[in-house]
């Protein structure tokens, strides 16, 4: 419940609650939003409830989604509820965890990828997305590009020619992993398979001069959301062993037979990371 009254603590009098329109650039893009705030009158002291600052931050996820025409979380909230869908029913359908609808519900953006995929399951379209690509196509030159990045965070390379990709796969799989658990969305569209040395790449001994070949400007630029996640796993796993490691140590990897694909839906049992 909104708070309805606060107390100026600098003359200790009572704040007036305003409402007023406000614009700012966000994501490069200006937007107008409604936001409401205290203000004292005796001196001008303002200040903002945490309900009020949840609110702001929705009003301009909400503003923000308007005007690049994603939907808003209101539009998902009421376009499951015509379907008669939980949030659980949803996100099976998307093939996504229920954390990242439940965040696309409050005030977090989705990708424009996963605004199509929303739209066609709120259209009562059978299956969306791939549970094997994390939602996305193959894009070598994006293997290459966070590979590149981790580099970049770990201080040494991780992708060699000749190599086998032992170390630089649980890198790349945990990226795209934790990308699709928060986003809904992995970073590459690369397959993962169960094979004994831990989480690999599908396929990756016909791909990996591909991807060592590949030109990075090619490639989509990696979100602050991603980088952010590439940072995080580079400082959990400082040293090759041990994200190798941390690898087998998952139950995902480890409950499958060898061969079988890993499914970006297991995304959410990971806890190495």
């Amino acid at each position: 419940m909104e708070k309805k009254k606060m107390t100026c603590p600098k003359c200790r009098r009572a704040m007036q609650r305003r409402e007023e329109e406000k614009e700012i650039t966000f994501r490069g893009i200006n937007i107008c939003y409604t936001g409401t705030r205290f203000v004292c009158p005796e001196c001008g002291f303002e200040a903002g409830s945490l309900e009020q600052t949840a609110s702001v931050q929705k009003n301009i996820s909400e503003a923000y989604r308007r005007k690049m025409g994603l939907l808003t979380s209101g539009e998902i909230i009421e376009g499951r509820k015509k379907l008669k869908f939980s949030q659980e029913e949803l996100a099976k359908q998307l093939h996504i965890g229920i954390a990242s609808l439940k965040r696309w519900e409050g005030s977090s953006i989705q990708s424009k990828s996963m605004d199509k995929m929303l739209r066609a399951a709120l259209a009562g379209d059978c299956v969306c997305g791939d549970p094997y690509t994390g939602n996305r196509t193959l894009s070598i030159p994006r293997v290459k590009r966070v590979l590149t990045h981790f580099e970049a965070s770990l201080n040494r390379k991780i992708l060699k020619k000749h190599d086998r990709m032992l170390f630089a796969a649980k890198y790349l799989w945990y990226a795209d992993m934790a990308a699709f658990r928060e986003y809904g969305e992995g970073m590459t569209g690369a397959t993962y398979a169960v094979l004994p040395y831990g989480p690999q790449m599908n396929n990756y001994k016909d791909l990996i001069d591909d991807i060592l070949n590949a030109d990075v400007t090619k490639a989509e630029p990696l979100s602050e959301g991603e980088e952010r996640i590439i940072a995080k796993i580079a400082a959990t796993f400082p040293k090759d062993r041990m994200a190798y490691d941390a690898a087998h140590r998952e139950q995902v990897w480890e409950e499958k037979p060898t061969g079988t694909l890993i499914p970006y839906t297991d995304a959410v049992r990971l806890t190495e990371v």
